[in-house]
């Protein structure tokens, strides 16, 4: 089901790329980060119904059918779901049942119109009970709700990756899905590319995390275009979670780009909240990243693109 580019780019260098940024860090105080959305109809107990926000064939989706045939507990307990619910534009309520081996390791997917013609796709963590996790991507087809794509799975139970990001990330005009395999265990950033209803691994780097063992956050990441030239970038924790590392794609407008620091910020604690971005209206320009810590402590960092 997945096809890999010839070469992946994984190089990254340190704050020297050509839009390398000065960050500061100040102490902030409690901010409130955006709900997750509503709560799932009849499903996951901590799970969170995903509402499309462009109009197409699927409106939203979530989890049901809880069950404890895969203790892992990644996400502070040992209850996965074992269906996917999408509500449908003309279809009405329809549903994918895993079989016995498989879980969706996730409390809420993600919904995207990767071509921009009004075809929803879900994008979920689905988890075999031997295998270990894997990005699964579905859609209707033929009016039913089907698996359309997915990436390998880790290839060995109770490994787990999560999803830090859903954009363009390197300007070329298709999507990216950005994760972080087993943020735990020393996490590697991938980037899958969307083409043509395939996956495709376009970039992968070592030392990431954005999540900690136990915790039912799952949003420890932020998409923005942090210097300002157009493109979007993510920020996400060091493996440790004791830095906030922004990264962006910098080279020629083809699939050779080179993922590249743009900014790492040490911090005082781990990062433990979920990561929001506000915009400034200074003569900056830069989005302001709020961050909460392990140690109760809430933080701004802000950023000044170098001339």
């Amino acid at each position: 089901m997945v096809r890999f580019l010839g070469m992946v780019v994984a190089l990254a260098a340190l704050c020297n790329c050509a839009h390398a940024q000065e960050w500061t860090l100040a102490p902030a105080p409690a901010f409130k980060v955006e709900d997750e959305g509503p709560k799932a109809p009849d499903g996951l107990v901590d799970g969170h119904q995903a509402i499309a926000d462009v109009k197409g064939d699927i409106l939203s989706a979530w989890y049901d059918k809880p069950t404890k045939r895969y203790a892992h507990a990644i996400l502070g307990d040992a209850v996965e779901a074992a269906r996917l619910v999408v509500n449908t534009s003309k279809h009405g309520k329809l549903t994918f049942e895993l079989p016995q081996n498989q879980v969706f390791e996730d409390r809420t997917p993600r919904l995207y119109d990767f071509d921009g013609f009004g075809k929803i796709h879900v994008i979920t963590i689905l988890s075999d009970t031997s295998e270990g996790a894997s990005i699964a991507i579905f859609g209707l087809v033929e009016n039913k709700l089907e698996l359309v794509t997915q990436t390998p799975f880790i290839g060995r139970a109770n490994r787990w990756r999560n999803i830090a990001g859903i954009a363009d990330f390197d300007g070329d005009g298709s999507t990216q899905i950005a994760e972080v395999v087993t943020p735990h265990i020393g996490g590697t950033l991938n980037f899958w590319r969307w083409s043509k209803g395939k996956l495709e691994l376009s970039a992968e780097l070592h030392g990431f995390s954005n999540h900690a063992i136990g915790s039912r956050e799952q949003r420890l990441s932020a998409m923005e275009d942090f210097d300002g030239d157009g493109v979007t970038d993510l920020a996400l924790p060091s493996g440790d979670r004791r830095a906030l590392r922004i990264m962006k794609f910098e080279g020629a407008a083809n699939n050779q780009k080179t993922l590249m620091e743009l900014a790492n910020i040490k911090l005082p604690a781990p990062i433990s909240q979920a990561i929001s971005t506000t915009l400034t209206d200074d003569e900056t320009g830069s989005p302001v990243i709020h961050l909460g810590l392990s140690d109760g402590t809430n933080w701004s960092a802000a950023g000044k693109q170098k001339q």
